[in-house]
């Protein structure tokens, strides 16, 4: 395939990615506008008069249709106005770059640790396939896969906050600390975190590999008698790299997307927290600009992972 027809592929790709963003823009707008209860009544209480709800109604847009909103409210967010918050008149966008930051090193300094260690785990599983190694491997991350995010949480906290005292129950961060002053106050979350997606990783790096495996090159190569972990590293991973990437990116924009539980649980200053204290005052705007920033970097990690695909499988690029 010609450098021209690849660039066409990726271009529909990044197409198919913003008619995704479009659409969960609209499902984020229309799921706000249909829960209960009325934002001019939670702000003003109970015992606010009909004409100051009015009021406060036409002052909001909220006496204007439906699509009207919509439109005003997308062509904001094109521009990087996400309005302001009802609950403390903050603009969104200024106190969400804060957020999203803290977010991002929570859950980057979690992949850092994450996506190398499955890769590992991964490798040793198929080197020692079906011996000991491989089962308390499999064993171990099949559990941390099986125990939800707050139940870890909780444990980690327990252990390691509570009884032994090693690291901070409550993860804050500011911007005063060092860097590793703030990696000690993230530990217990990082450390969650990265159990949460490392199951997944090393079990779809696993079955990857072992699938190459039964390749004929495969075969060659051993007839060779080259070593069984040299054959793995050098012959199998590479052309199981595919797969292998999706995962990886899906679990990323997890760590991103997914984190909300994780920053409850430690009162963690990031997008999570800042979506749930929120919504408990039923800040729709804010709700809103959350929803449609997990939806960008949930449809943009796919996007990314489909395009790395289509250039490391030359497979994918040609119609079945």
């Amino acid at each position: 395939m010609n450098a021209g027809s690849l660039l066409g592929l990726v271009a529909q790709r990044i197409a198919l990615g913003l008619v995704l963003l479009l659409a969960a823009s609209a499902l984020i707008f229309a799921g706000t506008q249909i829960l209960p209860g009325d934002v001019a009544q939670s702000i003003l209480g109970q015992s606010a008069t009909p004409q100051a709800l009015a009021n406060l109604r036409a002052e909001l847009g909220l006496d204007q249709p439906a699509l009207a909103r919509y439109l005003s409210w997308l062509a904001g967010a094109l521009q990087g106005d996400l309005g302001s918050a009802l609950s403390n008149g903050q603009d969104i966008a200024t106190a969400m770059s804060h957020r999203l930051g803290n977010t991002l090193f929570l859950a980057g300094t979690a992949a850092i640790i994450a996506v190398p260690l499955a890769l590992i785990l991964g490798l040793v599983s198929v080197r020692y396939q079906g011996r000991w190694p491989d089962k308390v491997i499999s064993g171990v991350t099949l559990a941390t896969v099986s125990v939800p995010e707050f139940m870890l949480g909780y444990i980690a906290m327990f252990l390691l906050a509570v009884q032994f005292q090693v690291f901070p129950s409550v993860s804050t961060i500011h911007d005063g600390m060092s860097l590793l002053e703030k990696l000690r106050s993230i530990a217990l979350p990082a450390m969650v975190m990265v159990l949460v997606v490392l199951g997944h990783m090393m079990r779809m790096t696993r079955a990857a590999i072992l699938n190459v495996m039964q390749s004929a090159y495969i075969e060659t190569a051993e007839l060779k008698g080259l070593r069984r972990f040299t054959i793995i590293s050098r012959h199998a991973l590479p052309n199981a790299i595919a797969p292998i990437v999706n995962v990886v990116m899906l679990n990323l924009a997890y760590l991103v997307v997914g984190v909300v539980v994780v920053e409850v649980v430690f009162v963690y200053p990031g997008m999570g927290q800042y979506l749930v204290d929120h919504v408990s005052k039923r800040d729709v705007p804010v709700v809103q600009a959350c929803g449609l920033v997990f939806a960008a970097v949930y449809i943009g990690m796919n996007m990314i992972a489909d395009i790395v695909a289509l250039l490391a499988n030359p497979r994918l690029r040609h119609p079945k």
